[in-house]
């Protein structure tokens, strides 16, 4: 281990995912153990520029590792886009006498964290925590795995509700840009159709699909539409063409939202949060940087933050052929 490097920064920025408090506790805790100083940064890069800092031992994060959202909060920081934000930014880290950070977000917080470490060489290294898992260099990123059980319980009741009254239900999931989330969820809750951004099913083949399921003498149907979807503008507006072309269903529609983002993380996120934050930690202590933390094929690797960002997950081809033969 290098001796360079006596007090580490950690904070959350970007949008909260469960598990964020679990890897906070493990770099806090890895600190610890270790023999470095911890400071938590309060708002992200927004509390980065205030000096918003707070020392944190072992004992600060106790009982944190099963809650959901980040008790060192996120907000959005405009004046970070600019070279005179993140000088102060870097005056304020000085001034703590912060030597490196772990951030925890997404691609947007990484490319701070990026660009950050390009003006002043200071030591960073990131944690992916986005529920959509969409970050290059890592299977799973931080929460992605809570999202999908909290999805799939939520579709489980709904279908409840549309079998009790022979219902098609438009289940919206988070997925802009990817549809994760949506296929996962889909396959694991027995969706009769996922629509997402990968895969364009188009309004014709969604209709033939849904009067095979009528035909085939399913009562209720459940489609899971992932928001990035491109089959129709948007999910209402999809269930106003399945009723002007389909009068048959009575149909019905229900967007998830943000509930997707909160409860207490799975135990897999709280595992890999764990690994992530040890790593982390290691790994400025080893004199690296600019680097993002992942995990493939089980073991932790490391990622060029400027690959992380500018690089594209791919959905799983095998998995859309999985939930094609299932929905027969």
């Amino acid at each position: 281990m290098g001796s360079a490097i006596k007090k580490i920064g950690v904070f959350t920025s970007g949008g909260d995912s469960p598990g964020m408090n679990a890897a906070i506790r493990s770099v806090v805790r890895t600190c610890a153990y270790l023999k470095v100083d911890c400071v938590g940064i309060y708002r992200g890069y927004q509390g980065m520029i205030e000096g918003d800092f707070k020392p944190m031992d072992a004992r600060s994060v106790n009982n944190i590792i099963n809650k959901g959202g980040t008790i060192l909060k996120s907000a959005r920081c405009d004046d970070f886009r600019s070279a005179e934000g993140r000088k102060r930014a870097h005056e304020q880290l000085k001034k703590e006498g912060i030597d490196a950070f772990v951030v925890i977000g997404g691609d947007g917080s990484f490319t701070g964290a990026m660009i950050f470490n390009q003006e002043f060489d200071f030591p960073v290294i990131g944690i992916p925590g986005t529920i959509d898992n969409d970050i290059f260099g890592t299977t799973f990123t931080l929460g992605f795995d809570t999202a999908l059980n909290t999805v799939v319980e939520a579709i489980d009741k709904i279908r409840d509700t549309a079998s009790s009254h022979n219902r098609l239900f438009f289940v919206e999931v988070m997925g802009r840009d990817v549809g994760h989330i949506a296929l996962n969820a889909g396959v694991g809750a027995g969706a009769e159709e996922i629509l997402i951004p990968e895969e364009n099913l188009g309004l014709d083949r969604l209709l033939e699909s849904l009067k095979r399921s009528k035909k085939s003498g399913k009562s209720s149907s459940i489609v899971i539409v992932a928001e990035g979807d491109k089959t129709g503008k948007n999910v209402f507006q999809l269930k106003e063409y399945v009723e002007e072309h389909l009068p048959i269903y009575d149909v019905r529609v229900s967007v998830l939202g943000h509930m997707q983002r909160g409860g207490s993380p799975s135990c897999y996120d709280r595992v890999l949060a764990s690994r992530m934050g040890v790593k982390a930690v290691e790994s400025i202590l080893e004199g690296k940087t600019n680097l993002m933390v992942g995990v493939s094929d089980n073991k932790l690797i490391l990622t060029p933050i400027n690959k992380a960002i500018k690089g594209h997950t791919k959905i799983d081809k095998e998995l859309i052929r999985v939930s094609e033969i299932m929905t027969t």
